[in-house]
């Protein structure tokens, strides 16, 4: 269903909200056309469900399950989609020095400290993933290694969304992918459009509101699911390289132009801490974080005023 929200203009703000690749996705549009505004959107959300399944790791036809039935065995020829979502996530796992990694064990079915001890440097480790730029084929050094995109695939879901989007005429929008925001354009009112960062001190009580227009946005935080090992619990993100929950930090959001770009570079800076990852990201252009830790300290990277 459309839900309108509606200002002292000839724009307005159409929305719908459904349930895609596990996440609630809300696609916004401004315009003045309800029907086109509902056209626009059934495209944005037939993009969304083409990426859903080209990444699919269980689909029998998908290039990525193919990727991986064959690791340890021979290169597998993918189109060019997938060949370059690949190499950048590769490019980000140099830069964030393999705190971003899309490798995997598949035998792997529950948690044994030794053993991912063991097995992170042969099977969780983005360098035996080799890349032929020439014949677009995609190789897994070890059989039992696998690739799968859940830490950057509703971030580029959201992206491609967006490019369908604009292709349609829409100046201005917004795509939520499960509290990841991606946004162009102004709202209706000429007014850029802003995410308030909620006060840790203050249960919905923010203490800033940052211009996110023409930008994306994605957090990574320690305040939604839990894990108990061993009887004790531990907070949901966990360091594959060394096994062990990660739980220095409460939150990370990272501000970039795509939301590709945020959603997989949020987790990578929860792993590395404060001052790893406030060092990384200043020193890149174009990106900015707001951390908040376990004691409810905020810390912001040099292009976050607050």
């Amino acid at each position: 269903m459309l839900a309108i929200k509606t200002y002292n203009n000839d724009l307005n703000i159409f929305r719908r909200t459904v349930r895609l690749m596990g996440n609630r996705f809300e696609i916004s549009v401004v315009g003045n056309d309800p029907v086109w505004a509902d056209n626009c959107i059934d495209s944005a959300i037939d993009e969304i469900s083409r990426v859903e399944k080209m990444l699919s790791a269980f689909s029998d036809d998908s290039q990525i399950n193919e990727i991986n039935r064959n690791a340890g065995l021979k290169p597998v020829k993918v189109n060019a989609e997938i060949y370059r979502l690949i190499d950048r996530s590769l490019k980000i796992s140099e830069l964030t020095h393999g705190a971003f990694d899309i490798t995997y064990n598949a035998a792997e079915k529950k948690i044994d400290v030794h053993k991912i001890e063991r097995d992170s440097v042969r099977f969780t480790n983005y360098n035996h993933v080799i890349l032929d730029t020439v014949n677009t084929t995609v190789f897994l050094k070890e059989k039992g290694m696998r690739i799968g995109f859940g830490a950057i695939s509703k971030g580029y879901a959201a992206d491609k969304a967006k490019y369908i989007l604009q292709l349609m005429g829409v100046g201005s929008g917004v795509v939520n992918a499960g509290g990841d925001l991606l946004t162009w354009g102004l709202q209706p009112n000429d007014e850029p459009w802003t995410i308030a960062a909620a006060d840790p001190n203050q249960e919905k009580q923010p203490f800033s509101n940052i211009n996110i227009s023409n930008m994306a946005v994605a957090t990574s935080g320690n305040f939604e699911k839990n894990a108990t090992i061993s009887s004790k619990k531990y907070l949901h993100n966990i360091d594959v390289k060394n096994g062990f929950p990660v739980s220095v930090l409460k939150s990370v959001s990272i501000v970039s132009p795509t939301a590709e770009l945020s959603d997989a570079m949020a987790t990578p800076i929860m792993m590395m801490g404060v001052n790893a990852g406030l060092y990384l990201i200043n020193q890149l252009q174009q990106l900015a974080c707001v951390i908040i830790d376990d004691h409810n300290r905020i810390y912001t990277s040099k292009e976050v005023n607050i």
